[in-house]
Order: C-alpha cells, then sequence, then structure tokens
C-alpha cells in the first residue's frame, strides 16, 4: 500500500532548488557521470521553467514539505514523430521501495497520453538496476539503440512503451 505522507504535485517555481539537490545527489549516489547527463544540464537548474510549455510536465513528489523525487515528461528532443521522454526520475532513498515510483510513472504517461503522445521513451544508465526493473514493470522495453538526440551520450540503455 502507498503510503500517503507522500503528495505528487506540479512542481512550482520555489521547488527548483530542493529538485536540483535530489536529481545531482542521486546521481552522485549512484556514481553517475556529471558529463554526458542530466547533471551537467542548464534544465536540471531550472526545472520549473523547463516544463512551463506545450505538451509537458514535471511533478515532485513531497514528503513532510520537503522535495524527495520527482518525474516528468516532454516531446523527444530531436525527433520527428509522436513520442515523449520520461526525463529527469529521481527518488531520494526515503521514497524507494513503496509504490511511488509505478504510481509517478503512471500519473506522467496518463498525462502525456492526454497530450496526445503514443510512446513513451527514456534513457538510463545499465547499472541503474532497481530504476531499470521498475521501468519494465510499467510496460517499458528495450532498444538496440537511441531514438531521437537527448545529448545524453552517457546514457546507453533506451526503452519504450505505448502509451
Amino acid at each position: 500500500m502507498i503510503p500517503t505522507d507522500f503528495i505528487i504535485r506540479e512542481i512550482q517555481p520555489q521547488d527548483n532548488v530542493e529538485i536540483a539537490k535530489v536529481i545531482r545527489d542521486v546521481l552522485i549516489e549512484f556514481g553517475v557521470p556529471k558529463v554526458g547527463t542530466a547533471y551537467e544540464d542548464k534544465a536540471t537548474d531550472e526545472m520549473y521553467e523547463t516544463y512551463q510549455k506545450e505538451r509537458a510536465g514535471y511533478f515532485v513528489v513531497e514528503h513532510e514539505g520537503t522535495v524527495v523525487g520527482g518525474a516528468g515528461f516532454s516531446a523527444l528532443d530531436n525527433f520527428e514523430g509522436n513520442v515523449c521522454e520520461l526525463q529527469k526520475m529521481y527518488f531520494l532513498p526515503v521514497v524507494r521501495g513503496k509504490g511511488l515510483g509505478s504510481k509517478l510513472i503512471n500519473y506522467c504517461l496518463t498525462k502525456a497520453k492526454e497530450q496526445g503522445f503514443e510512446q513513451c521513451y527514456l534513457e538510463t544508465m545499465p547499472y541503474m538496476k532497481a530504476a531499470r526493473a521498475l521501468y519494465k514493470k510499467n510496460g517499458f522495453v528495450n532498444l538496440d539503440k537511441p531514438k531521437g538526440n537527448t545529448g545524453h551520450y552517457s546514457c546507453n540503455v533506451w526503452m519504450i512503451k505505448d502509451l
């Protein structure tokens, strides 16, 4: 059962600093390269502003007044087609193993489908085993090569799901 003391809500401007710290803390925890990943993205520091566009959304997980995770979607960069990308999905340890990952994925995919997307793509790392298992459990399948060009050349696991 999903705990009730965690809230999923749309990102607000005041969440930028907290969600950027969550993203970078998780990347450091897993030893992810700082180059060619979300670590160095300008968007990581401007999450609210980044998702204030057509056919995009970012949602945070809040626990006791603190942002402890989040995920979003946007049209896949440099790709012709009705495909969105699941983006910047990161959780601090306090969130993990509580069913919130699946809940947030489904929330994002429902919103993406409402925006007319037909597929959702994502990129991750081979050693992020729990994340890969979560994506697989939620219907994502592996691809042999990337779609579009996200600029995250250090991410070499690519997955997709029909919406």
